[in-house]
């Protein structure tokens, strides 16, 4: 039967879904596998060796298919008790097996099936373990084995159907496709195997050993058809099955490690075993491994020690007879693709007490989180665990990292054993995690949130666990929102989490934010993103307001992470913190899939009772409900039916107007997978009704019954406003909030509180993370300021409105009565009388102490009496004299402190003191210790001297100090010598480090006891800290002013002079205004001359002073007396300058000058104003004053002042212009006049000048500005005016004259005149003696740079060496040296320069010419060297190419020549005679020999050829004909030489006029002239 379309991609046959009766089913079918277990266990045992044999070998011989028919015969002996059948089957089988050597082919098919099926089955084994280990789908156990007994009370009266079509459960979800196919493979080998050997019979008669295999070979038959159709079917299946794990994301059906089962922390004796067990689930499956003390055990290190084992998913750790040293912490860690987890736990080996090794104890530092509290002794101690450096209430925004540290102090200290370090937020045990960090050092605890988000927002608690007993430290940690990205835009919504999810749709949830960004919100959307990618979409096209929302349109079995966005008439908020992953599958399946198996494979299939003819068509749905409704959408849950035959289903969900029957399908393409579903686009406000049908392969069922009219509305209502707020004092900075909750309030999220200063109108929120409950402390107020305070309530509707405004209050600290004074201390005790003294309670309950009240009781034979009352008047001091006691009886002592809040609690009862005289000679010891001032390096301790004072006046102090950590003997005085001084300013402290300190007397007798020690003091600068600062005002008033930023309502500042209250009012006056006190001084003196300090009560230790000595005083003094009699101060005295225009300004600048500052200008004691001559201008801004002239005239020699007055403040600057001063100035102006005056036309910007250019020409050069068009240059020299062939372009405004290959002609002065209609400008530039010397070194200069290097040429004289120059003046010096001696010029050795060319000539070179030769160019400053090396090979190239040149000279010379008379061409007219001559010349003479048209021509009486030895060479022809015509040559040769001269003869004949004969063409002398 072909399944629908909707069926073929999914899962149908969910466990969860089976039925009654296929229970039923599938127990009888197990009953039957266990009667078959015990048949197989009995076998023959050739049938498990043929079974490995078959699984390593493909093919099969003879002698193993006769081992298979026997062990087949013992195996269906086996399956039926009748002893004939047995033999009959034996004699059968080894008829087949005989067969099937001989080829018989019913016996060889019967027996190659049964093999081949068995080794299917074999290698199904194989594989089947090998799928357990991949596999996370559990396995089901494996059946026990039947006894004979119950073999034969088992019923067996029907035929078990081996396979269903539809059945689509064959083993877990595996890893890969091919995995998926051997799994399917060992299926159909058990298959065949049950099917072909083991014979299931229908009825228990026993028969005949034919009927028998009639019966058996029917069945074969049957079952052969069967299963050929039912391997079509799971082949299909198996496609189909592929394809759908193809579509999920195999990604999020791995998760991380699991501890399901923990391992327990134990506490035994010494040589006792002990086992730690754990379960872990996770896949792919985890590899766990055990530490001690953070180190892998390793079991073959110590063999017999360690035993792990890991099976199923269960692993333990078992140790073998314990020792002391097994103490110590175990972790289990599970490890896979996913991540790691571990899990702790402790093992304390004790010892007996008479066998405890104390060194043990010491000998490594292990840590151990303890359960329960341990001692060296093993039972239970008691622990003082003490919290210091705490964190604070802190505040934070989104994104930021915050950190809470606190070091943790436990007594006594084991160092063995470590506490356990617990986090909490709001109770709840945090876990580490991306966005949480937690670390213990040993000695401090801290917690990181690596980005703090508002969900992070609540009160953070540190447990710390030590043994029995712990104590924790809690403090608030607030989350502010980050800043929005569009103003106004409301904060990110908060705690998205996924509360139901399932292959259709996931429910999101979240909180609504607090702040709204000044405008309401208008609903919120939901992102989508598919893990494992980062793309984000949204789910939602309309905002939604309820905060709960389903999203559809997932891909089953795929895993998504969401985020929420809030909305307003702004904009969009950011985006939330994303939620945890969630897989788009049902409960079930999402179980199935992180589960883990507990056993092997059993191979056990699911079975049913009847056969699979056709499907059974669903019941209706049961419990139809609607578990949420909003005016968005409305969610439906349901129950599936139990008539649904053995297949999954699926569901229609259909919809009606309530009150009418017209119903409608919603899902009318895709039929639901789960049994909820939600619905959207209703109409708001309409009723509705709803009914559920379900479908399988076998159809569409009945409807359920339709759920009751349902309104399209919201059916959580938003809560009412809380009632009745009441706020609290609790510290200086937080107020104390409570309030009535919400009346008839559903699904309460919590509440936001918010806070307004009176008056501002503006609110902000305490909180960012709703709380429950109806209590809340908002922190980070402003001490002193008035707060008034609102709530609303929150659910998943939406929020409430606000709470009516509580009243008023102002933020100051609680009043409480003061803690109990403590250190009680004797000061002083005579025989009837005693003095006591003792420390300021460390809490006085935010309000002044007003006095002590004091209680003695006697002590008699050590047992204490009744307390009495020392004083009915409380004593405002810290010490007190108590009358009227017994001499020599012994007292205890309590001592409690009362304020306004009333009486404290009393002090613990004081060690024994016994009343008697002290007649000790030395004092006894100070009292009333305390430390002030206290900054990294430095503190200021202050006591009281002692009461007893010894037999003589106490004559200075001693100052102790030590560690706090280190021992009594570690204690040291601070100073060498005694002071008489009751303070002391301690320095040279190491920050961070904590100290006490103590105070001991002194007088002639000696040195006294010792006082208490103070108590811990850590040297540090605290955060905000400020010192006394000194101030003069503006009316010279000094005085010393201290600031607070952490005072109280109740604080006051008191000032003191060397550490003493200051009586007399008549030298300084105290001025306080809110956190700032001034002492003024009246008239300071020597007398006001010491240690002024400011101590700010009622805070922690706010303290600051100033030392005046008499020389800050003298200072203070000096600057008084500026305040009182104010100057103006100047950045600048009077000062004068010449302005562009040959103006004179006089100046001068003041550093400050208020707006109604006032300059008068005075000359020659005379007031100036402003004028025509005169133009001042004073800017108040900059503090310039400043007055501008024209001209200077001789009027003007004077004395100039400027006079400032700025309130009571004055100054004054003058200047004095006279004599030569004045007159150089007057230059100076006029000459800048008429410079302004030349600028308005023409000018030059920079006069002539010249410039030698790299080519050693001179270029004439000027800068000019202000030129137009029509503006003309002229050049002239030596008042001669030059021809310039360009006119000039006045390009970069600059004017330039070339003149080359520059000499001593071109000296003279140079002048350059601009002109135009608004003027002329001239320059003048005179290149004469000195100045034309220079230039001429210059060009020198540049002649010599540009001299290459010496260069070597052979000649035929001799060697030549040379160098170029651009160019050559007479005035460069040129000298030549050889191994640097000057040379001496001869007809030999000859200098010279040829062009641009300086060369040295060496005719008839030498050997002892070798050498370096240095070339030398003096410009008249400086030489200019250049140098060549000639010698060795460079001599010896430069000599051979000499005599070749030399060689090739002389024959040049001597050889045979031409040296003129004959022409190129001769035409001449027919019948004239020709007589030529040319010069001939060689040496020895040479031979001459006549050609023509290249054939030698020898003489006769036509043609005459005559030679002249070494002179002339004759040629005639006494009358030319046309035969004459040709090209002839002229041969002189010799020894040196030949030379060959050309000349073409051209005959015409006059009556043809100047028609030539036509001649051979021989080239340049072939050519013929007419006539």
């Amino acid at each position: 039967m072909s399944l629908p379309f909707y069926q073929r991609h999914h899962q149908h046959f969910d466990r969860a879904y089976r039925h009654k009766e296929l229970e039923s089913t599938l127990s009888q079918y197990q009953r039957e596998e266990k009667r078959k277990s015990a048949i197989y266990t009995h076998g023959s045992t050739a049938y498990s060796k043929e079974a490995a044999l078959a699984y390593h070998h493909d093919q099969q011989s003879a002698a193993s298919s006769h081992e298979l028919a026997e062990s087949y015969a013992h195996e269906s002996a086996a399956h039926s008790k009748r002893s004939s059948a047995l033999s009959l089957g034996s004699e059968l089988i080894s008829k087949k097996a005989e067969a099937y050597h001989h080829g018989s082919e019913l016996v060889n098919k019967k027996a190659e099936a049964y093999r081949l099926g068995y080794e299917t089955y074999s290698r199904g084994k194989m594989l089947e373990d090998y799928s357990f280990k991949l596999s996370p789908k559990a396995k089901r156990a494996k059946q026990s084995i039947l006894s004979e007994e119950e073999k034969e009370n088992t019923a067996i009266e029907y035929v078990v159907p081996i396979f269903r079509g539809r059945q689509t459960h064959i083993s877990g979800i595996t890893d890969t496709e091919e995995e998926r196919i051997k799994e399917s493979a060992a299926y159909i080998a058990r298959r065949n195997l049950m099917a072909a050997g083991e014979g299931i019979t229908a009825t228990r008669k026993e028969t005949s050993s034919s009927v028998q295999e009639e019966t058996h070979q029917k069945k074969s038959r049957k079952i052969a058809i069967q299963e050929t159709a039912e391997e079509m079917v799971l082949k299909k299946t198996l496609s189909d099955k592929i394809e759908f794990h193809r579509k999920l994301n195999e990604d999020q059906l791995l998760h991380a490690p699991e501890f399901v089962i923990k391992p327990r922390s134990h506490t035994i004796w010494e040589k006792q075993n002990v086992k730690l067990h754990c379960t872990v689930t996770g896949w792919p499956e985890p590899r766990v491994t055990w530490y001690k003390n953070h180190v892998p055990i390793n079991v073959h290190i110590n063999p017999g020690k360690y035993a792990i084992e890991s099976r199923y998913g269960m692993h333990s750790l078992e140790i073998n007879k314990c020792d002391f040293e097994d103490t110590a912490q175990y972790r289990a860690s599970a490890m896979n693709v996913k991540g790691e987890l571990s899990a702790y736990a402790s093992l304390v080996v004790k010892r007996y007490k008479s066998e405890f090794d104390e060194s043990c104890f010491h000998a490594g530092t292990v840590t151990l989180p303890l359960s329960f509290g341990v001692t060296p002794h093993g039972y239970a101690s008691k622990f003082e665990i003490h919290f210091i450096d705490k964190f604070e209430v802190s505040f934070g925004r989104e994104g930021e990292t915050m950190s809470l540290g606190c070091s943790v102090i436990i007594h006594p200290e084991i160092k063995r054993f470590q506490p356990e370090i617990q986090w909490y937020r709001n109770g709840v045990l945090i876990s580490p995690s991306k966005w949480v960090q937690t670390h213990w050092s040993g000695e401090r605890a801290t917690l990181t949130l690596t980005h703090a988000n508002k969900e992070d927002e609540g009160l953070y608690t540190l447990r710390v666990v030590m043994g029995d007993y712990y104590d924790q430290y809690s403090a608030y940690v607030f989350v502010r929102d980050a800043d929005a990205d569009i103003p106004g835009a409301p904060g990110s919504p908060l705690d998205v989490k996924c509360l139901d999810a399932n292959k259709d749709y996931v429910i999101i949830s979240w909180k609504q934010p607090a702040v709204d960004g000044g405008s309401p919100i208008l609903g919120y959307f939901i992102d989508k993103c598919e893990v494992g990618t980062t793309h984000w979409s949204q789910c939602n096209e309309t905002p939604v307001k309820f905060a709960r929302f389903p999203v559809t349109g997932l891909i089953e079995g795929r895993s998504y992470i969401f985020r929420v966005r809030a909305v307003n008439n702004a904009g969009v908020s950011i985006p939330s913190r994303i939620s945890d992953p969630v897989a788009a599958l049902d409960p079930a399946d999402r179980a199935r899939l992180r589960s883990h198996p507990s056993a092997p494979w059993t191979g056990q299939i699911i079975v049913t009772e009847e056969e699979p003819t056709e499907g059974i068509v669903p019941g209706p749905p049961l419990d139809l409900h609607v578990t949420e409704a909003t005016k968005n959408y409305i969610v439906l849950s349901w129950k599936p039916p139990f008539e649904r035959g053995h297949e999954g289903v699926m569901y229609f969900v259909e919809k009606c107007v309530a009150g009418t029957e017209n119903w409608q399908r919603v899902n009318t393409e895709i039929p639901v997978k789960s049994p909820r579903f939600a619905l959207f686009d209703l109409a708001e406000g309409k009723s509705y009704q709803f009914r559920v049908r379900c479908c399988n392969s076998a159809g569409i069922g009945e409807p359920s019954e339709a759920t009751e009219a349902t309104v399209v509305r919201d059916k959580l209502d938003i809560p009412s406003p809380p009632s009745h707020l009441i706020p609290v004092r609790n510290t200086d900075t937080s107020v104390v909030v409570t309030w009535t909750e919400s009346k008839d309030a559903k699904e309460l999220i919590g509440y936001y509180v918010e806070a307004s200063k009176v008056g501002s109108g503006h609110w902000e929120p305490c909180n960012n993370n709703p709380v429950k409950g109806t209590r809340f402390t908002c922190h980070g107020l402003t001490t002193g300021d008035h707060y008034i305070f609102r709530v609303r309530a929150v659910n998943a509707a939406g929020l409430s409105e606000y709470s009516q405004e509580s009243e008023a209050i102002e933020v100051k600290a609680a009043i409480a009565p003061p803690s109990p004074p403590y250190d009680i201390t004797v000061l002083e005790s005579v025989h009837d009388s005693m003095v006591l003294g003792w420390k300021q309670p460390k809490t006085v309950g935010g309000a002044d102490i007003t006095g002590y009240y004091v209680n003695y009781r006697e002590v008699i034979g050590g047992k204490p009496g009744e307390w009495k009352e020392a004083n009915i008047k409380a004593v405002s001091e810290r010490a007190y004299r108590l009358h009227d006691l017994k001499e020599n009886m012994t007292y205890q002592f309590q001592v409690a402190a009362a304020n306004l809040a009333g009486l404290g609690p009393p002090s613990p009862a004081s060690k024994s003191f016994k009343c008697e005289e002290w007649t000790i000679a030395v004092p006894g010891p100070p009292h009333d210790l305390s430390c002030s001032e206290v900054r990294k390096d430095s503190l200021v301790i202050l006591w009281k001297p002692p009461i007893y004072i010894g037999r003589s006046p106490v004559t200075g102090f001693y100052v102790d100090m030590k560690k706090i950590d280190a021992p009594e003997e570690h204690w040291r005085s601070v100073n060498e010598k005694a002071f008489a001084n009751k303070f002391f300013k301690i320095t040279g402290l190491k920050e961070g480090t904590s100290y006490v300190f103590r105070v001991r007397a002194v007088n002639q007798a000696g040195v006294g006891k010792p006082s208490d020690p103070t108590d811990p003091v850590i040297a540090e600068t605290r955060p905000g800290t400020k010192e006394v600062v000194v101030e003069v005002d503006d009316n010279g008033v000094i005085s010393l002013n201290f600031e607070c930023d952490q005072m109280t309502a109740d604080s006051k500042f008191i000032w003191s002079k060397n550490y003493e209250p200051i009586d007399d009012d008549s030298r300084l006056a105290i001025d306080t205004k809110g956190g700032k006190s001034k002492a003024i001084f009246k008239d300071l003196s020597e007398d006001d001359l010491g240690i002024y300090s400011c101590t700010v009560t009622d805070t922690d230790g706010v303290s600051s002073s100033y030392t005046l000595d008499e020389e800050e005083m003298k200072r203070l003094l000096a600057l008084s007396h500026e305040h009182k009699f104010p100057v103006v101060p100047l950045k600048s005295e009077l000062a004068v300058e010449i302005l562009e225009k040959g103006q004179v300004r006089f100046w001068m600048q003041a550093e400050k000058l208020s707006p109604h500052g006032k300059v008068n200008f005075v000359f020659n004691d005379k007031e100036i104003v402003n004028g025509e001559k005169y133009k001042m201008k004073v800017d108040h801004t900059s503090g310039m004053i400043e007055m501008v002239m024209d001209r200077l005239e001789d009027v003007d020699e004077g004395t100039y002042t400027f006079q400032i007055q700025d309130g009571k403040a004055t100054n004054q600057s003058s200047l004095v212009l006279i004599g030569d001063v004045f007159q150089k100035l007057q230059k100076e102006a006029e000459f800048q006049r008429q410079e302004w005056f030349r600028k308005q036309g023409p000018h030059f910007v920079e006069y002539l000048g010249w410039e030698v250019t790299p080519e050693c020409n001179v270029l004439l050069k000027c800068k000019v500005a202000n030129i137009k068009k029509e503006t003309h240059i002229v050049w002239y020299k030596d008042e001669r005016e030059i021809m310039v062939d360009e006119e000039h372009d006045f390009k970069d405004g600059v004017c330039t004259l070339l003149i080359t290959e520059f000499s001593k002609k071109d000296a003279g002065i140079y002048e350059v005149i601009l002109k135009d209609d608004r003027g002329k400008d001239k320059s003048i530039l005179k290149l004469l003696d000195t100045a034309f010397a220079d230039l001429m070194t210059e060009v020198c200069k540049v002649i010599a740079l540009s001299a290459t290097e010496l260069k070597i040429q052979s000649t035929e004289e001799g060697i030549r060496l040379y160098s170029f120059v651009s160019y050559y003046l007479e005035d460069l010096r040129v000298s030549w040296s050889h191994n640097d001696v000057k040379m001496k010029y001869t007809e030999r050795v000859k200098t010279g320069v040829t062009g641009e060319q300086i060369w040295l000539q060496i005719n008839e070179p030498t050997p002892n010419d070798k050498g370096r030769y240095i070339l030398e160019l003096f410009d008249g400053k400086t030489g200019h060297t250049r140098t060549v090396d000639l010698s060795g090979q460079a001599f010896d190239e430069a000599f051979a190419e000499f005599q070749r040149l030399k060689a090739l000279a002389i024959a040049e010379k001597n050889r045979a020549r031409v040296l003129g008379g004959l022409p190129d061409v001769v035409t001449i007219q027919e019948g004239k005679a020709l007589n030529l001559t040319c010069s001939v010349w060689g040496n020895p003479a040479p031979e001459v020999s006549w050609l023509k048209n290249e054939k030698l021509l020898t003489g006769d009486d036509h043609t005459i050829l005559k030679y002249e030895p070494g002179k002339q060479a004759c040629f005639t022809i006494t009358a030319v004909s046309t035969a004459d015509s040709g090209r002839y040559s002229l041969i002189v040769k010799n020894q040196y030489g030949t030379e060959t001269s050309d000349l073409t003869i051209s005959v015409f004949i006059p009556e043809e006029g100047m028609t030539h004969v036509p001649l051979p063409d021989h080239g340049k002398g072939d050519k013929k002239k007419k006539a």
